[in-house]
């Protein structure tokens, strides 16, 4: 599953970079990076982690709450949307 993770610095990006160069993301082995992208202010943070859940993604928010807040919400590609919809949408008028 993909997963879109919206990082609110607490305090601004200084202390989230500093601890991103010292120990890395600390993510799980399940979980992978795929993208981010940084609001040019540096004020939040939009990365997209590939997980076979939302609860596997728990244990790397814990390491970072203390520094940033985080809203999660599951995503997938536009593509695949518009397919299932379609899909649905045809058995639907099948009926």
């Amino acid at each position: 599953m993909l997963y879109m993770v919206i990082e609110t610095m607490k305090a601004g990006p200084a202390a989230v970079g500093e601890r991103f160069r010292a120990s890395g993301r600390m993510m799980p082995d399940d979980i992978a990076y795929v993208a981010s992208w940084v609001e040019p202010d540096g004020s939040r943070c939009f990365q997209l982690m590939q997980a076979p859940s939302r609860e596997a993604l728990q244990p790397w928010i814990n390491r970072w709450s203390d520094l940033v807040d985080f809203e999660v919400r599951e995503v997938q590609p536009s593509a695949e949307f518009w397919a299932e919809f379609n899909e649905r949408r045809n058995g639907s008028l099948r009926a």
